[in-house]
């Protein structure tokens, strides 16, 4: 009962919760050299090509006769054994690797060509201390003992499904069904938009979808971005899950699959036994069970499987933010993992740690989230975040209860600094206010020392400093109308006049001579000089304008404040949410502020844009409609 409600063992660092109890998990249930114990035994012979001729199963007892690890198995098979493994292995058990290792290579040949998929997605292991503090972050390492094993098991789990499909009784597989075409679409576009040149040609093609994702795959072998279209693929395809209905394996290409071979640490193994005992045993010892028994243990074993998977990722996550807390100020390389509608995630190229930089730290701009390619578009820099992007980061704050970890660029790098000038140089949309390169329009910079860049949040708070002066002119000269036309007849002297006049107007910013005549009526020939006091000025009642830098003074981007808000603890927990939650909202979303109804009805000759809900704090700049006149003075 403890076993089917736990439904698996789950594995943490230096840590493990049995499915079975201890005592038969290391005791009874474990293979101990020169110690026999009791089995269910699969026996099946192949022929050189790697195909199953027959099969048969029957209880048995097993011996093992030496402890062998992966590592000493892979030098017997590389041919370098150490003294120690070539003195103390028997020369039977080695004889015994070797034919193995010949077997397994011809079923993996086998299983590819017939269109399993082989997808690589490398694995951390956390070295941890006695007091359970991480200490280093390796990447583990596939060796081929490690796919020998698999070989061998995959062919034990096939040739169970088929005996139980073939006697046609209530049964238990394991599945996986065909990913969806809309999936595999985007997939394809995602190998395109990474330099895939072939991947419109490979899907194309005939045969089956996994022989064609296999020929997509190919092209990125070797590659830097391989490790991101293998984890884009394995997110294109469906959840595996435990049913009593054979739906075949899509991932393995397997047209019969089940799970046999570890019943100490799975349950679903466990009724496979007990399926092939009623099978196999006389004398009604063992039971079959119906199909609606079959469905309510799949549904439930499933559910447990993928709430230990969910756990292991979950304490991983913690293990890593403690081990990346020392790591505070640091700077690493990384490359794009993912790109959501809230922020960039960056997977480590040295620890394969992920962590995420919040759209409030990727620059002051208006952010736009395209779904369908993954990428992440500034509206006036033109700068464009896209997975398999290679970006240097510096850790910015760990959250370890949590298990989150933030980045931020590292601006002081000159391949990032590059990117950013790059994106300003190239952007049709990019203006004085937008980007870092478009700071330096007019001004020569190069070979002077000293010289500070302009920040992207200072130009922010200038952008809306000055917006607000806009606005608060526009009031004065709404206000001041009176109904008076000019007749636009103006002397030189008259015209000089009011220019001067305006450049020093009230705000203290330039306005232009139109601007100000609807403000007062024109001079004529013969009139004498109007005195303007400070008491014909209106004064503004803006209470940004009238303190200075109130809106810079005022603006929730402080440099520098991290606040750690509950959100995903990684991309992977990301995912797992999303399958769930698919109209979840961002978590960096802020509400929007709209205009006052006076500044929405003095602007009429302007097109008023406003952020939409999913704004996070970027701004747009109004663009007023462009003068009829020709000559226009400052």
């Amino acid at each position: 009962k403890d076993a089917y409600e736990r439904g698996t063992s789950v594995y943490f660092p230096n840590f493990v919760i049995p499915m079975l109890p201890e005592a038969l998990s290391n005791g009874l249930c474990s293979l101990n050299p020169h110690v026999p114990r009791l089995a269910l035994v699969a026996e099946m012979n192949f022929d050189f090509t790697g195909a199953m001729t027959d099969s048969k199963f029957y209880e048995g007892v097993i011996e093992s006769k030496s402890r062998v690890t992966y590592g000493e198995a892979q030098e017997l098979i590389d041919g370098n054994p150490s003294d120690k493994t070539q003195s103390t292995k028997n020369k039977d058990v080695q004889e015994n690797i070797f034919r193995c290792a010949d077997l397994a290579k011809v079923l993996m040949a086998r299983r590819f060509k017939e269109g399993s998929l082989d997808l690589e997605v490398p694995e951390t292991e956390l070295v941890i201390d006695g007091t359970g503090e991480p200490i280093d972050i390796i990447k583990s390492e596939r060796l081929f003992a490690h796919r020998l094993i698999e070989e061998l098991m995959l062919a034990a789990n096939v040739a169970v499904a088929k005996f139980l499909s073939e006697k046609e009784i209530p049964a238990f597989y394991r599945v996986h069904e065909e990913p969806a075409a809309e999936k595999i679409s985007l997939l394809q576009r995602y190998m395109t938009n990474l330099g895939g040149s072939t991947a419109k040609e490979g899907l194309d093609k005939g045969g089956k979808l996994q022989k064609r994702l296999t020929r997509m795959l190919h092209e990125f072998d070797g590659k830097p971005e391989a490790q991101i279209i293998h984890i884009l693929t394995l997110r294109s395809m469906s959840q595996a899950k435990y049913t009593h209905k054979n739906l075949g394996h899509f991932g393995l290409g397997f047209e019969f699959y089940t799970h046999f071979t570890s019943p100490i640490r799975r349950y679903p193994d466990l009724i496979v036994h007990r399926l092939v005992k009623s099978l196999i045993l006389q004398g009604g010892r063992y039971r079959g069970l119906s199909d609606e028994d079959l469905a309510t243990a799949g549904t439930w074993l499933s559910a447990a499987e993928q709430k230990s998977a969910k756990a292991e990722r979950q304490i991983q996550a913690i293990k890593k933010a403690r081990f990346m807390k020392k790591m505070e100020g640091q700077a690493f390389e990384g490359i794009v993992s993912s790109v959501t509608k809230f922020g960039v995630f960056v997977l480590l190229r040295e620890f394969n740690i992920d962590g995420l930089i919040r759209l409030d730290d990727l620059g002051v701009d208006k952010w736009e989230f395209d779904e369908q390619n993954l990428t992440l578009t500034a509206k006036r820099s033109g700068l464009t975040y896209a997975m398999g992007d290679t970006l240097h980061v510096i850790v910015s704050a760990v959250d370890v209860e949590q298990g989150q970890i933030n980045f931020l660029l590292d601006k002081e790098n000159p391949d990032n600094h590059h990117r950013l000038i790059s994106a300003g140089k190239r952007s049709p949309k990019a203006d004085r206010y937008g980007s870092k390169e478009s700071s330096f329009k007019g001004k020569s910079t190069a070979g002077k020392k000293g010289d500070k860049e302009p920040d992207y949040k200072d130009n922010k708070a200038n952008f809306r400093k000055k917006r607000e002066k806009e606005d608060d002119r526009k009031s004065l000269s709404n206000k001041d109308r009176s109904g008076k036309k000019s007749d636009g007849r103006k002397s030189a002297m008259a015209e000089k006049q009011t220019a001067s006049f305006s450049n020093a107007g009230v705000g203290g910013g330039k306005r232009t001579k139109s601007e100000f005549s609807s403000q007062r009526p024109a001079l004529k020939f013969g009139t004498k000089k109007p005195d303007f006091t400070s008491k014909d000025i209106p004064r503004p009642t803006s209470p940004a304008s009238a303190t200075p830098g109130g809106s810079a003074a005022g603006s929730s981007h402080s440099a520098g404040t991290y606040e750690i808000k509950p959100r995903y603890a990684s991309l992977s927990d990301y995912l797992d949410q999303k399958r769930t939650h698919k109209n979840e909202e961002s978590p960096s979303s802020k509400p929007t502020t709209k205009p006052s109804a006076g500044a929405s009805a003095n602007r009429k000759d302007s097109e008023k844009r406003w952020p939409s809900k999913d704004d996070s704090g970027g701004v747009r700049k109004t663009r007023s409609k462009k003068s009829s006149r020709k000559n226009k003075s400052r």
